[in-house]
């Protein structure tokens, strides 16, 4: 089978590039060549947003499935379909998990949950493309499969409610520091982390897989535990207390606007998926590391090398000062009442 990864070195997509390599999975990754491909896979250098260098590259050339980790738009999606109508026989377009409906009307979200998220543009772009991707299924064939990953993480990430995304040691930096961590809300909302080898053996089943044209799908583990709980594994795993303090999902997103899509969009909403979809089109795929273990394996890969290990400080300054003002409205509060 010939697949060709449009990126391939995220966060997500190197588990799975790890992987279909391992399979035997004869890979082609398409991106600028800037990092040297892994072992036993090839590239394409183009810049898939210039036109001409993508033509030019793909010049000749056909593959049994497509990816793109790296659309976001309707219209990178628009020029998919136009570049691979007749190039591929599977197009997997990854959306998000975030797209489901916000605030959800019914606890557990399968792929039937409507699709609508008035707090992010990015989880409404996702829609969007999902939606213009199914009307070319059903108006000419273009054989789309949909993948809706959740919070999804590696060895390289700390993955918490509030914390850097470029720099995610900055969480364990002040867990160690015994400095105060801001877990939204009263901490109690449900959420699922999913490792990305896990991820990896849901995804990469369905790769070639032709009676998963037309379908969406999640991929998560099928474990659920509180953003409490999260944040205590991620103290444990560091030999730190949690010093958690709560604070609520609309006075972050007051306070720190940016937050409002990944919040108030996303993180702030209890999230249990039923996995049922995925399991019965890939049966072998079950996840099997538990966060505790996973956040473990994070923390030796900061350990290993105290170059990894770097803090964001506008970001670890901003939480300081969000504190003080809720601890101050707080005392205000207290003496009022």
């Amino acid at each position: 089978m010939r697949v060709l990864f449009i990126g391939g070195t995220g966060l997500i997509s190197t588990a799975c590039t790890e992987l279909a390599i391992a399979q035997g999975i004869e890979l082609v990754l398409l991106n600028r060549g800037n990092q040297p491909p892994p072992a036993g896979a090839s590239v394409l250098k183009a810049d898939i947003h210039n036109p001409a260098d993508v033509a030019q590259a793909l010049a000749n050339q056909h593959f049994d499935v497509v990816v793109n980790w790296v659309a976001f738009t309707a219209s990178d999606v628009e020029r998919d379909i136009t570049l691979f109508r007749e190039r591929t026989r599977q197009y997997i377009f990854i959306s998000s998990a975030s797209a489901y409906q916000k605030p959800a009307s019914h606890y557990l979200i399968t792929e039937d949950t409507p699709l609508y998220n008035p707090y992010w543009e990015y989880s409404r772009n996702k829609i969007a493309c999902e939606e213009r991707l199914l009307r070319a299924y059903r108006d000419e064939g273009f054989p789309c499969t949909i993948v809706r990953p959740s919070f999804t993480y590696g060895d390289s990430q700390i993955p918490l409610a509030a914390n850097s995304w470029q720099r995610p040691y900055t969480a364990v930096a002040r867990l160690r520091q015994g400095k105060p961590l801001i877990v939204p809300g009263d901490g109690t909302s449900l959420w699922v982390m999913t490792h990305n080898s896990d991820f990896a053996k849901g995804f990469n089943g369905l790769l070639g897989h032709q009676q998963a044209i037309g379908h969406a799908f999640h991929i998560t583990s099928d474990e659920a535990l509180t953003w409490d709980q999260l944040t205590e594994a991620v103290a444990a795993a560091a030999g730190a207390k949690a010093n958690i303090i709560h604070i609520a999902s609309d006075f972050l997103a007051a306070c720190l606007p940016e937050m409002t899509g990944t919040l108030i969009g996303d993180k702030a909403r209890s999230a249990v998926f039923d996995n049922t979809k995925i399991k019965r089109f890939v049966p072998r795929y079950c996840a099997t590391l538990p966060f505790a273990r996973g956040i473990e394996r994070c923390l030796a890969w900061f350990d290993a090398d105290p170059a990894r290990r770097q803090i964001d400080e506008a970001a670890d300054q901003q939480w300081d000062r969000l504190i003080a003002a809720y601890e101050q409205g707080l005392t205000v509060a207290r003496s009022q009442f």
